[in-house]
């Protein structure tokens, strides 16, 4: 007797997200994940090795980390804002 199966397929093509140059992958479990930029990842990286390597502590590296993230986050917010000041004026 054959069991009926069903597949799904995921895809990991990245796409534009929302217009603002984001890139979006579909991940199976996650869904769809925003990438930052090359840069971004490099630094993460580099701050991954710096701790996988133990000459930065990991309680460092995470507090850097997410400062660095925190900080791309309001940074983009205000860059955001001024655009629609400067649109309106």
């Amino acid at each position: 007797m054959a069991v009926g199966r069903t597949t799904t397929e995921h895809t990991t093509q990245p796409t534009q997200g929302g217009g603002d140059g984001r890139r979006q992958v579909n991940v199976p479990v996650l869904g769809r994940v925003t990438v930052p930029p090359p840069e971004q990842l490099a630094f993460y990286g580099v701050l991954a090795a710096l701790g996988a390597l133990e000459i930065v502590e990991w309680p460092v590296v995470l507090i850097v980390g997410a400062g660095h993230a925190l900080s791309r986050q309001h940074r983009s917010r205000s860059l955001q804002q001024a655009g629609e000041a400067a649109q309106s004026a």
